[in-house]
């Protein structure tokens, strides 16, 4: 399949991140008869699509069941990700979108205006319908930047990226590019991954970059795809399983799939302190789980607490490292990188937005072309329900009764 076919269809399945196959792996290993649910939530409240835009998705997704894994994707698959089981190359050469797992409504506003918002869910097998959260949302996004916003120009954007990478790389920051969910484009992302790869060939020290979350490009470009666990994992897991014991039970049940393979811990689905209760019961765990990431929440706030964890459990934090993916800019980034050297812990950055969907309007350059402020998350396995609580009160996502009752279970407050 070329790519461009339409506005927003990828050029290559492979054209998502490095989680969701990883993820996708795992729940064929162990949860291959689940059904699962997935719902997108919009949150820029005063940002709306048109009934046009929402048109031109709904024919862009339904091309999606073209999309199919090459021999040549394959075979690069099992040459850079050891950890992919023949068995499940065998499952995603022959996985196909299906776009009848896929409902998209335009919902009007009432002030009989062109705009309105969108109502997505992919409802199916969770092993197939996992995959679809990140193409979903950058074709969204590119329609979206094509169709209703087109205030904006790529003037300028290779440089800004450029000089962004080498400010990271002359700081001796190891970072990834982690843009794909809510890319302005394919085009946007794949200038900012050349650029990244120039200034790490001109930019001589100890920064590093460690590579893409997004599997096609990483292929194109021949850099490293970067990816692990999601938040989904943990909640599909709690949801089956139970909440009180769901982070060990996704920590050891990701760790029966991949070994020593992939072992960088997601701190937050529902919150810091609930994940810490499990990881510190478990030390030889603790252990062998190579970093832990933080997304949500004081980032400044974690890598003490890391370091005060791990002492307590008398593990030597500084064989571990910290991965940090909430909404990075370059400053935080410099200043995270810093207070983790004062403290002696190695860190890695995964850069998102700020790379892939940093723009200026054209009729006021100094306003921010903003990004779309969209998530998909899993809603449902089985019939119950999914929620994600993280350390950010404001980010509860799920039916509130059950974020209820799952705060209650941890001791969180109830906003």
């Amino acid at each position: 399949m070329s790519e461009n076919v339409a506005i927003g269809v990828p050029g290559s399945i492979l054209d998502t991140d490095l989680y969701k196959l990883t993820m996708q792996q795992a729940v064929l290993h162990h949860f291959p008869d689940v059904l699962a649910t997935y719902r997108f939530t919009h949150r820029s409240k005063d940002v709306h699509f048109t009934k046009e835009s929402i048109a031109e998705f709904q024919s862009a997704v339904s091309q999606f069941g073209g999309m199919a894994l090459t021999t040549s994707e394959r075979k690069w698959l099992e040459q850079t990700c050891p950890f992919f089981t023949t068995a499940y190359l065998e499952y995603l050469s022959s996985f196909r979108f299906k776009t009848e797992q896929v409902s998209i409504t335009f919902v009007p506003l009432s002030d009989g205006s062109q705009y309105g918002d969108v109502a997505i869910e992919a409802t199916g097998p969770w092993v197939e319908t996992i995959l679809w959260e990140i193409p979903l949302m950058s074709c969204l996004s590119e329609i979206f930047f094509r169709v209703v916003d087109t205030d904006w120009t790529y003037d300028g954007q290779a440089d800004i990226a450029y000089q962004k990478a080498k400010s990271l790389l002359e700081a001796g920051c190891a970072f990834s590019e982690f843009g794909t969910r809510r890319r302005r484009s394919f085009r946007t992302q794949d200038l900012v991954i050349e650029q990244i790869i120039q200034a790490a060939r001109d930019v001589h020290g100890t920064g590093k970059v460690t590579g893409t979350s997004n599997v096609h490009l990483a292929q194109k470009h021949g850099i490293a795809p970067v990816g692990t666990i999601a938040h989904e994992w943990f909640m599909g897991i709690a949801a089956l399983k139970g909440y009180e014991n769901a982070n060990s039970w996704a920590l050891d049940l990701w760790e029966s799939v991949y070994h020593n393979s992939l072992l960088i811990a997601l701190t937050d689905t529902f919150s810091t302190d609930a994940f810490f209760k499990n990881f510190t019961t478990d030390i030889p765990r603790a252990k062998r789980w190579q970093a832990l990431r933080q997304d949500s929440g004081d980032p400044f706030a974690f890598a003490p607490r890391v370091k005060e964890v791990y002492e307590r459990m008398g593990i030597d934090y500084t064989d571990k490292f910290l991965v940090f993916s909430d909404a990075l800019d370059l400053e935080k980034a410099l200043a995270l990188k810093n207070q983790c050297d004062r403290l002696g812990i190695k860190s890695s950055f995964g850069i998102g937005t700020f790379l892939t969907n940093d723009f200026r309007k054209v009729s006021d350059p100094a306003e921010k072309s903003k990004a779309l402020n969209m998530v998909i998350k899993l809603s449902s396995v089985n019939g119950k329900p999914c929620v994600k609580i993280s350390d950010d009160l404001l980010k509860n996502t799920g039916d509130q009764h059950a974020v209820n009752l799952v705060k209650d279970i941890f001791g969180l407050p109830k906003v």
